[in-house]
């Protein structure tokens, strides 16, 4: 894949529509209905577990005070919200092209050790 790519929205349903089998209008509202539902967990303050891929996380960020950097004035922030994601042992895997272990592969092993002694 190219370093620049930017995955759209559009490229989510079409990916939909291919492995799926929808209509593309069906793979849109799809798509549509599980990132509304991720979103709407989110702003309520849950917290988004989707295992192998990653945690989405709110945090409450408190009243803070910071300086602006151009002119050097102090300011106060405000308390806020804000969205943190840790992605799982999984997907840290994939991203540095670790090879991961399938639990098929290790029944497999399991069933015939000798496999790897070739």
């Amino acid at each position: 894949m190219d370093d620049s790519k930017t995955v759209t929205r559009n490229d989510l349903y079409y990916t939909v529509q291919r492995r799926v089998g929808l209509s593309l209008r069906e793979s849109a509202d799809l798509t549509e209905s599980v990132l509304n539902q991720i979103s709407d967990c989110l702003v309520r303050g849950e917290t988004v577990k989707l295992p192998g891929f990653g945690t989405f996380i709110v945090r409450k960020k408190g009243q803070r005070i910071g300086r602006n950097p151009k002119t050097g004035v102090e300011v106060i922030i405000k308390p806020r919200r804000v969205l943190a994601f840790k992605a799982s042992p999984l997907m840290k895997a994939q991203l540095n092209a670790k090879p991961t272990r399938l639990v098929s592969d290790v029944q497999r092993n399991q069933a015939n050790p000798d496999s790897n002694s070739e």
